[in-house]
């Protein structure tokens, strides 16, 4: 509804250390339904403390997020994946 605004997906970070609760599991759940993509980033610890972070030493989801998003947002690959990542 808002012109000239894609939606690429949602960024689920972690809000602490280990697996997210049921609830919120499940909320993610339901509102990833509604969008083309959904990637997941663990806890980063110098994140809380805003420490920068090389991307050669971020996890592998943080790098395959960055991935996805040079993909995407590269001439004429917009909206031409539909995959889902869910973890």
């Amino acid at each position: 509804m808002v012109p000239h605004v894609k939606v690429l997906g949602l960024v689920i970070v972690a809000d602490a250390p280990g697996r997210l609760p049921r609830p919120l599991r499940e909320f993610a759940q339901v509102i990833s339904g509604g969008l083309p993509r959904t990637w997941t980033i663990p806890w980063i610890e110098s994140w809380r403390v805003d420490e920068p972070l090389a991307l050669s030493d971020a996890p592998r989801e943080v790098r395959r997020l960055i991935d996805d998003l040079e993909a995407l947002t590269h001439s004429g690959a917009v909206g031409t994946t539909n995959r889902k990542e869910h973890r």
